[in-house]
């Protein structure tokens, strides 16, 4: 017997301590809609549907604790102008590093949350 698996991404959730403002930081990050979610203190960023990613923002206590084994990884072609605009959308710069074919920058969200930018290179 053979089971086909076909699970698709539905929504990343991350616990925040301001579901409203870590939601509009990503909104803008991403350039997606921020909407209420279904439960007080739950903030959306994207459309639901297939092959559409949204991220779940739940304000809680235990917020703060950084990457919770999680950091979401962005990719563009125009580092230096994207890690700019990040930065002034209220990021932090953790790290830089340069390998032959990636170039690599850590960032943290306005709550400390960490996430990459990364830009493919030619060798």
């Amino acid at each position: 017997m053979t089971t086909t698996v076909d699970p698709t991404w539905a929504s990343v959730n991350i616990d925040c301590a301001d579901s409203a403002g870590l939601a509009d930081f990503w909104g803008k990050v991403l350039g997606r809609p921020v909407s209420p979610g279904k439960t007080p203190g739950i903030m959306v960023v994207g459309d639901p549907g297939p092959g559409s990613l949204q991220m779940v923002f739940a304000q809680s206590t235990e917020a703060g604790k950084g990457t919770g084994g999680f950091q979401p990884n962005l990719i563009t072609d125009h580092h230096d102008e994207e890690t700019e605009r990040l930065t002034g959308l209220g990021a932090t710069v953790v790290s830089r590093a340069d390998y032959p074919q990636l170039r690599l920058t850590q960032l943290a969200d306005p709550e400390g949350n960490l996430f990459n930018l990364a830009t493919w290179q030619s060798e």
